[in-house]
């Protein structure tokens, strides 16, 4: 029976491509930490078959990992920075099992951004004609929902340096979505497909949808990009999380992200979701 394998499978992209391959009834291992396997295991939906799986893993332990799918939705933990030998493996284990499409979660304008690991990726799977396919998605909404969230719950504020610009913010739900339709139909390997929402906003009219939503005023503190990193680093952020920080909001603030699609639309059949009812969904992380 084929499967697909999850990397990534409980976190905010791996779970909707776990929920939305189960909902078009796929097979679905989902790969969880040896360490944290129990706890990890718990949050997934009973349908999906929980494995151990840990990149830099040795080769036998990949394969053993591997056993049964014929797919990999494959993701960089944002922790990982040296992809050759912690994702690199994963490849060659797949390309060796004969996995017939690797979906990689990449990154919108990778491909003129060489210092990203996603590059090094892209071009390590072009170089070894693994069956790829390339999800480059826009800013996830639900950052606003996490890495942002206690800010705007506690100070009713959004402080990022994205000065005027625009986004056109995607939903982690549509990157599944779109995951899983990729898997189940024919035609998109060798395909990289740029997935933004369709519209695009301010971080200005972003606060104004939430105060509207939420019934409760949220600013948007548009800091200077020095005011910005000083409070990173007065929180105790480390000084390369700082300086992809720092690289993020420079390309924003030139509108790189401002631009909106229909790739949602075009490849799952439904639009993508509006901003408002990502808000609407996700309130309980601001109450």
């Amino acid at each position: 029976m084929s499967a697909v394998f999850v990397t990534g499978a409980t976190g905010i992209v791996g779970s909707a491509v776990v929920d939305h391959l189960l909902a078009r009834g796929e097979r679905v291992i989902a790969a969880v930490r040896p360490g944290r396997r129990s706890g990890e295991a718990s949050t997934l939906p009973a349908a999906a078959e929980a494995r151990p799986f840990e990149f830099g893993a040795p080769p036998a332990e990949l394969h053993a990992a591997l056993e049964g799918a014929d797919r990999l939705f494959l993701m960089r933990p944002p922790a990982i920075e040296d992809v050759r030998t912690a994702l690199f493996p994963v490849i060659d284990a797949a390309r060796e099992r004969g996995i017939r499409q690797i979906v990689f979660l990449s990154l919108q304008g990778v491909q003129a951004n060489r210092r990203t690991p996603h590059h090094a990726v892209e071009q390590y799977l072009r170089e070894t004609r693994a069956p790829y396919t390339f999800l480059r998605p826009n800013f996830f909404m639900q950052n606003l929902s996490t890495t942002y969230s206690a800010e705007i719950r506690e100070r009713g504020r959004i402080v990022v340096p994205a000065g005027r610009s625009h986004t056109a913010f995607i939903d982690a739900r549509d990157i599944g979505r779109v995951a899983a339709a990729v898997f189940t139909a024919p035609g998109h390997t060798e395909k990289a497909y740029t997935l933004s929402g369709e519209q695009s906003l301010t971080y200005a009219q972003v606060a104004r949808i939430m105060t509207e939503e939420l019934g409760r005023e949220i600013t948007y503190a548009r800091p200077s990009e020095r005011e910005y990193l000083a409070k990173l680093e007065a929180d105790g952020w480390p000084a390369d999380y700082i300086a992809v920080q720092k690289m993020i909001y420079r390309v924003v603030r030139m509108n790189v992200s401002a631009f909106p699609n229909r790739a949602v639309r075009k490849l799952t059949g439904e639009p993508a979701t509006t901003f408002r009812q990502f808000v609407q969904d996700a309130r309980a992380a601001w109450e």
